[in-house]
């Protein structure tokens, strides 16, 4: 199978659906990451920008990903660009992977780069016959940005599908680590300590060692 993994920032694959790549990757399945923000100078100088991007390619190498590319859309100003341009990038993206499983950012998440590309990748995710190779469209928890949602008021991350990643979150930890820039030390979301312990706690809601979790858009069954 083709998978696609779509980050909207370098670290979002590996923190959402780092262990289920690494899983993926090892039973032969194609894996495609594409990150789809750049940072612009001054707010990022362009050192900042080569260093993620480095750890970037690391981290993916260490997942097993076949493919990693770049979409280089600025970073914070997603909201900025034309919609049918945005929406022009990923439908170029769609058509030239022809993946049968996508994983995205979930709509609800605190960053507003997560919503518009979740919104961007809806329209060129459209079940229409052009599309019909995709079978399956899930969204990936972030931490740090999927549960600092206000409760109530902005959609809750409600997992329907548990992925048994116990002899793969070891992998999904090494590639965290490739983003040196990124993880922070306990008790902060993005420490490997809180990346290891959501992981145990999704895999004891389902009876398994360790798991990442996923809200399905639509499913497939043919």
């Amino acid at each position: 199978m083709r998978v696609l993994v779509i980050a909207p920032h370098p670290d979002d694959e590996v923190l959402g659906a780092g262990a289920t790549m690494h899983r993926l990757a090892d039973e032969g399945h194609e894996v495609t990451t594409a990150i789809v923000t750049k940072g612009w100078p001054p707010l990022f100088p362009e050192s900042q920008v080569e260093q993620v991007r480095a750890e970037a390619e690391a981290a993916n190498e260490k997942l097993g990903a076949q493919a990693l590319l770049f979409l280089d859309l600025p970073v914070t100003k997603l909201h900025a660009l034309p919609e049918h341009e945005l929406n022009a990038a990923f439908d170029a993206l769609v058509t030239e992977i022809e993946p049968e499983i996508v994983l995205l950012p979930f709509p609800g998440d605190r960053h507003e780069d997560h919503k518009q590309v979740f919104d961007a990748c809806q329209v060129a995710l459209r079940p229409v016959e052009s599309r019909s190779f995709v079978k399956r469209i899930l969204c990936y928890e972030t931490v740090s940005e999927t549960h600092w949602s206000a409760p109530a008021v902005e959609p809750a991350f409600d997992p329907q599908l548990y992925v048994d990643v116990s002899d793969h979150l070891a992998a999904k930890l090494e590639a965290m680590r490739c983003y040196a820039s990124q993880v922070r030390p306990k008790p902060d979301a993005r420490s490997l300590e809180a990346v290891s312990a959501l992981a145990t706690w999704r895999g004891s809601v389902v009876g398994m060692h360790a798991a990442e979790a996923f809200v399905t858009i639509r499913e497939r069954w043919i």
